[in-house]
């Protein structure tokens, strides 16, 4: 029995405030799309396919980096839409059932996603729901309250919603001009069964600025352990290239020599994100013999060291760099090398810190034959 996980992610989600849509916005660090993903990650032989909006493919390649995920799916004008396309693409490997779920919901667990998965040996169609435990009242256009609604019976929806593929297609198929608010009410419209399974109050979706707080809020009060890393990089100068220095290029008669860009800086932190998850250096990753990484940014490097970090669950937490040399003086260039790493890590510059340091004139950087620099990367992991 194959089951996939269809992660709607098509939305705009303008409720919530902010210039990236919900899905792609920060949570404690990292997109709200990427924990959604890491959640259905933690059960085993549980295939994800995400589905996203058009135009959304640069902000889904930076949040998924390194979780080795097939390519999107672009979605449609409405959720429903979407989820045909996703169901659509799934469609030539046929699985025997399929999951959908939210992105914006951050926090289902391994117990709940189990539980629907299992509810489906003996159903079609599978909907985790909570007690609807509040006073309910019909309320009209003015605001005035008219009538108190028996709560027995009614339940809230989650997700992930589980279904038998086949079911869930054809009845998307013929019901497309149809306006379900979700897929079980897709399902009912052909009379299929829907079965309710216990769901869970922390599996909220996050749609307003007070459900991201609450969001912020689980996050932190979650244990975590703290890992360090270190790293360590020298290249010497060479005529005939720029200098750059944390994706900045620097004014300097001369730049460094590398099979890259050879951005010193960058590597040396790229180096002690891979320490810290035990993951080897840069030359294993991006060995010099390959002539695909000849003069290509070293932002690519780091970007992948970070989507390693990210994809065991890690948050990078602090980030100290010292350049080591005799010149160019980073002083005067501190500040926009600080913000160059910060916005590459997407880190607040507060947690990021450039130093420089001469050797005394002693050794090679003190003969000004090159540059050095050494980084510490402070990061914390679940446990």
């Amino acid at each position: 029995m194959e089951c996939v996980a269809l992660v709607m992610a098509a939305g705009s989600g303008l409720r919530l405030g902010g210039e990236l849509p919900k899905q792609y916005q920060a949570l404690a660090g990292q997109p709200m799309l990427r924990r959604s993903i890491e959640a259905l990650r933690a059960c085993p032989d549980l295939r994800q396919q995400v589905v996203i909006g058009a135009g959304q493919e640069g902000l889904y390649a930076a949040a998924t980096q390194g979780l080795e995920l097939p390519p999107p799916v672009i979605g449609g004008a409405t959720r429903q839409a979407s989820v045909r396309r996703g169901l659509e693409a799934l469609a030539p490997r046929a699985p025997s059932h399929v999951l959908v779920h939210d992105a914006a919901r951050p926090f289902a667990t391994p117990a709940l996603v189990t539980r629907v998965q299992q509810a489906l040996a003996g159903a079609r169609a599978v909907l985790p729901v909570l007690p609807v435990v509040d006073t309910l009242k019909a309320i009209d256009a003015t605001g005035a309250v008219r009538a108190e609604v028996p709560r027995d019976g009614l339940g809230r929806a989650q997700t992930p919603q589980g279904f038998d593929f086949a079911t869930l297609l054809d009845a998307h198929r013929r019901h497309a001009d149809q306006d379900c608010t979700d897929d079980t009410g897709v399902v009912a419209l052909d009379g299929v069964p829907v079965l309710a399974v216990e769901g869970e109050e922390e599996n909220f979706k996050v749609t307003t600025e007070a459900d991201m707080a609450r969001a912020e809020a689980l996050l932190a009060r979650q244990p975590r352990r703290w890992i360090s890393g270190s790293g360590f990089d020298v290249h010497a100068f060479a005529a005939g290239r720029p200098l750059v220095l944390c994706g900045v290029a620097l004014p300097h008669d001369r730049g460094l020599a590398g099979h890259s860009d050879a951005d010193v800086a960058l590597h040396a932190v790229t180096d002690a994100l891979l320490g810290s998850i035990a993951e080897g250096d840069i030359g294993s990753h991006f060995p010099p013999s390959d002539a695909r990484w000849r003069d290509v940014a070293s932002a690519q490097f780091l970007h992948h060291a970070a989507g390693l970090v990210q994809a065991r669950g890690g948050r990078i937490e602090h980030v100290d760099l010292t350049i080591i040399g005799e010149r160019p003086k980073i002083g005067p260039h501190r500040d926009a090398l600080r913000a160059s790493l910060a916005g590459l890590l997407g880190l607040d510059p507060a947690r990021v810190s450039v130093k420089a340091t001469t050797t005394e004139r002693l050794g090679f950087c003190g003969r000004e034959e090159g540059l050095a620099a050494q980084a510490t990367v402070s990061l914390s992991f679940p446990l």
